[in-house]
């Protein structure tokens, strides 16, 4: 039953996805602010859709920490989930990411129209001066900056290292940093086409003031709370 559940899950998903970028495109000319509103109905949507068919809801934890002013979030990432949840919690917000997803057909194309930082991995300080340069941009533009510290999706119960990206970002802009925790894959399992009934746990975390404060110090002080908190929500 569940690998039917995951199987209608997924089949919606993808429908949904080719309605969306089907029309989207024609939002082209459009403003990011016109481009963006469309384009978080396809988050909504797969929340409510993987809610109604795989018994899979959420419940957010420190609301009140998030401030009138943007930032940058630091997330975890375990899972699809949180990408999808991130939208429906904070402001219009853009994504580092690798640029390989921008080809993946139709959920590339929207991706690209949302104006993310894609990057290529392979250049190193290259890539880490353009996430400067286009972070800084857009945080000027009020707009909200995900950034994924280890990188990549792990499973529950590992930790990756915190990449220095996303701190140094913080420092030279001088925005500050919104920590962020869950538990997003006990359900939605990285690798796993079964999907787990239950409710998510997300939880936002107080705000790091990056003013005066090193790369190396933003990072430690969000990898401390994030991983505190994550081993809380085990409990």
């Amino acid at each position: 039953m569940l690998f039917l559940r995951a199987l209608l899950f997924y089949l919606g998903m993808w429908l949904f996805t080719v309605f969306v970028m089907g029309f989207g495109i024609f939002l082209l000319p459009f403003p990011f602010e016109v481009r963006y509103k469309f384009f978080r109905q396809w988050a909504r949507f797969n929340l409510w859709w993987i809610k109604v068919i795989c018994g899979i809801s959420y419940k957010v934890k420190g609301i009140e920490n998030i401030p009138a002013g943007n930032g940058i979030i630091f997330c975890k990432h375990q899972s699809t989930w949180e990408t999808l949840a991130l939208q429906n919690i904070f402001p219009p917000q853009i994504w580092l990411l690798k640029k390989e997803l921008l080809f993946v057909p139709l959920f590339g194309w929207g991706l690209a129209m949302l104006e993310p930082i894609a990057i290529d991995r392979s250049r190193g300080t290259k890539a880490l001066r353009q996430l400067i340069s286009s972070g800084k941009k857009r945080l000027q533009r009020g707009r909200w900056v995900v950034i994924f510290p280890e990188g990549t999706r792990l499973l529950p119960g590992q930790k990756g290292k915190y990449h220095i990206g996303g701190a140094l970002l913080a420092e030279k802009s001088g925005y500050p940093v919104v920590p962020v925790a869950h538990n997003a894959g006990e359900y939605w399992k990285h690798k796993h086409f079964i999907k787990i009934p239950g409710t998510i746990n997300i939880s936002v975390g107080p705000v790091i003031d990056t003013k005066g404060r090193k790369a190396h110090e933003i990072n430690e002080l969000a990898e401390s709370w994030i991983e505190q908190e994550v081993q809380h929500l085990k409990e």
